[in-house]
């Protein structure tokens, strides 16, 4: 059902759509238009980039969109696919999930060809795209429901050789922390399709919130091209971080807390702090009992503190903070 008017087999560069059929009160014939850009030059290695995964987050989004803008053919080595959102109905929405169907693009896979907007596109990405591509770039962050230490990540694909492949285009984002992660929140995830066709996986967590800091857009952008130069895609010397990344994994249920109630919540932590077993690291203060003392947060285990809610407002079960254990990078690539 999904349509583009692209030649991705074509060298140079092409601006254009993929057409997601899509009917509504005042649209019978309608099409959802998310802008794709192609730059092809010789041969190279096929990347994917992807950003909007979830609307609300723009990170990934302006530096997808500067960077379309920005490239030649005479820059590229290969092809290089962007897609700045993905999820264009939530991005336009400022939301996590498309208010088109309701759906999260990051739990729709593997699709359906004549499903919701969402499972379409999700389709199209595993049939069309993902097959061409030797790397896909899903570039995420906390959106309006959490804050991260900006960090690139990866899964602990079972495949060795995919997995040093992973880490090594990690660390070439040069972010401080790594973050290797576990998912605790369903399947259908984006990167756990492209990983089970092969590819090579890069992923991100860059901030989050509404008000996103230059600091944090530098990352974005200058990790991507340093990522595309890594892999081959993109002209260009790589850039190594002066000071070795700090390798973090949270991988156990344990560590992704949860709140016990609903309430408002308190940080009581930096980001990227480290945290002992049992230390508290919030409260949950009580919205109609303020006489009663606030619930505490305590971590399950140690670790650095990667994330943490942004919204105060929580309700039981909203997840409030992820604490991640340093690892070394032999830990990673023989675990």
């Amino acid at each position: 059902m999904v349509i583009t008017s692209l030649d991705l087999d074509k060298p140079g560069k092409q601006q254009g759509f993929l057409q997601v059929p899509y009917s509504h009160n005042l649209g019978g014939w309608a099409n959802v238009m998310v802008p794709i850009t192609v730059v092809a030059n010789g041969k190279g290695p096929t990347v994917l980039v992807l950003g909007g995964n979830h609307g609300d987050e723009y990170q990934g989004q302006i530096a997808i969109m500067k960077l379309a803008r920005e490239l030649t053919p005479e820059k590229v080595t290969g092809r290089i696919i962007l897609i700045p959102s993905l999820n264009l109905p939530a991005a336009r929405a400022a939301t996590r999930l498309s208010p088109f169907d309701g759906m999260n693009m990051n739990r729709a896979f593997p699709g359906d060809a004549e499903g919701p907007v969402t499972s379409q596109i999700a389709h199209y990405l595993r049939t069309a795209l993902f097959p061409i591509s030797d790397v896909v770039i899903d570039i995420h962050s906390g959106g309006r429901s959490m804050e991260f230490v900006p960090c690139s990540h990866m899964h602990l694909v079972p495949d060795r050789e995919q997995r040093a492949k992973m880490f090594a285009a990690m660390l070439a984002w040069g972010t401080e922390f790594c973050f290797i992660y576990a998912d605790i929140a369903g399947t259908g995830l984006l990167p756990v399709e492209a990983e089970n066709q092969g590819k090579l996986v890069i992923t991100t967590e860059l901030g989050g919130g509404e008000c996103i800091p230059a600091s944090v857009h530098r990352i974005a952008q200058n990790g991507l091209k340093n990522v595309l130069i890594h892999v081959g895609a993109l002209k260009g010397r790589e850039q190594p971080r002066k000071a070795p990344a700090i390798i973090t994994q949270a991988t156990n249920r344990e560590d992704y807390i949860l709140a016990p109630e609903s309430g408002i919540f308190e940080i009581a932590l930096d980001l990227g702090a480290k945290v002992k077993k049992d230390q508290i690291v919030g409260y949950i203060h009580h919205l109609e009992r303020p006489d009663r003392a606030p619930e505490e947060i305590i971590a399950q285990s140690a670790g650095y503190l990667i994330t943490m809610r942004a919204p105060c407002l929580t309700q039981q079960g909203d997840c409030v903070a992820v604490i991640a254990r340093q690892v070394s990078e032999r830990e990673v690539l023989r675990a």
